[in-house]
């Protein structure tokens, strides 16, 4: 019989862990799972990005709304309603539920947990998100088995949970020929005329966060475009960044060169016009958006945070599918996305040899494939 597992979330949009989640619930169905995604949201949310994307595919998806905030009592109603739909087993994506499930015993829950780390933002002591992130570690002694997406995220948790066999690292997965053929599809006329007016053109992709160093990359943007008065950057997200971003882009008279549209569908097809993939990220596990631009070919600029270098396959001072800097270096970014646009050539192939790494080491059959064996031995 088929194992019936409940993907339990709270997206804040459509981002690395909404994407790896899809793709591994698209991925399981084809190998005879039967998962379904539980979209967490507050009342009267309307629909979410994610609940949208998983409706487009094809994919179960639950839309759930609850009071926000610490609520017990709502994370009782979806365990009791997952035993009485028939699930097997939970598994979660994120703070939220790591917390909201994890504080309830299993002996009252009655089904196993499982969970993803896909990462910690490391967040300013005393703060919310610090916070959920320390509650969240002492929830870990409740899961049957914690996931890890990179080796490096061993030391974020607590050692005797990193050390014990309930630990098991899975990189996420790509369905590579699905992206490639998104990859293909048309883009927007905002985009279109942007693309028209600037070259080069820098991508970035995720939530406007401070984890995400988007403060950073416009700071030395503004350094760039001396050399390259054209220049263009798009970043792609949402978050509670933006008035920060905006107002420091028209400080440094960027406007006319910044393009940032929130969400986005299109990201492949963006990738795929663009000159550069910029990630200067302070904190990461194994981001989706990484292997997405490694199987589009775009040249890659990116901090040695999480498992990217090793993605990238550095060893020493040299990355064979794109360039690794150090985190938090404002001068290294500078000089790295210069090196980048003075090479493209060059920078063209490194990009053929993180469309193969990508091809051959991270594909989504191998994770599903992974996360069964976790599924099997939880429900064991």
């Amino acid at each position: 019989m088929a194992i019936k597992v409940l993907h339990l979330i709270d997206s804040g949009g459509l981002y690395g862990a909404e994407k790896m989640l899809l793709t591994l619930v698209s991925e399981q169905i084809k190998q005879g799972l039967a998962p379904m995604i539980l979209s967490a949201g507050e009342p009267e949310q309307p629909e979410k990005p994610l609940e949208t994307e998983a409706k487009n595919l094809g994919l179960p998806v639950t839309p759930w709304r609850m009071k926000a905030g610490f609520n017990l009592m709502g994370a009782k109603d979806i365990f009791r309603w997952a035993r009485s739909n028939g699930f097997q087993l939970l598994h979660s994506h994120g703070y939220k539920f790591n917390v909201l499930m994890g504080l309830w015993p299993e002996s009252i829950r009655s089904l196993p947990l499982v969970t993803t780390l896909h990462g910690y933002i490391k967040a300013p002591r005393f703060t919310k998100s610090w916070l959920y992130e320390s509650v969240d570690r002492f929830a870990l002694n409740q899961m049957r088995a914690v996931v890890l997406v990179s080796e490096t995220m061993r030391q974020q948790i607590p050692r005797a949970i990193s050390e014990s066999e309930r630990v098991a690292v899975i990189p996420n997965g790509l369905d590579v020929d699905a992206v490639q053929l998104k990859a293909q599809c048309p883009l927007s006329e905002t985009y279109l005329d942007f693309l028209e007016a600037h070259s080069p053109v820098v991508l970035a992709v995720g939530r406007l966060s401070p984890e995400k160093g988007f403060d950073r990359l416009i700071q030395a943007f503004s350094l760039v475009i001396e050399d390259y008065p054209n220049a263009g950057l798009i970043i792609i997200g949402e978050g509670a960044m933006r008035g920060q971003l905006e107002r420091q882009a028209k400080e440094a008279d960027l406007s006319s060169n910044l393009l940032l549209p929130g969400y986005s569908d299109q990201v492949p097809a963006l990738m795929s016009k663009v000159d550069m993939l910029c990630m200067p990220s302070l904190t990461e596990g194994l981001p989706i958006t990484l292997l997405e631009a490694m199987a589009v070919e775009v040249p890659i600029l990116a901090t040695n945070v999480g498992e990217i270098g090793q993605v990238l396959g550095r060893t020493g001072t040299h990355t064979s599918g794109g360039v690794v800097i150090p985190e938090n270096d404002g001068a290294a970014l500078l000089d790295g996305m210069k090196e980048v646009l003075s090479s493209l050539g060059a920078q063209k192939i490194a990009a053929n040899w993180a469309r193969d790494r990508v091809q051959s080491a991270y594909s989504s059959v191998s994770m599903a494939r992974q996360y069964s064996a976790v599924y099997q031995q939880a429900i064991g």
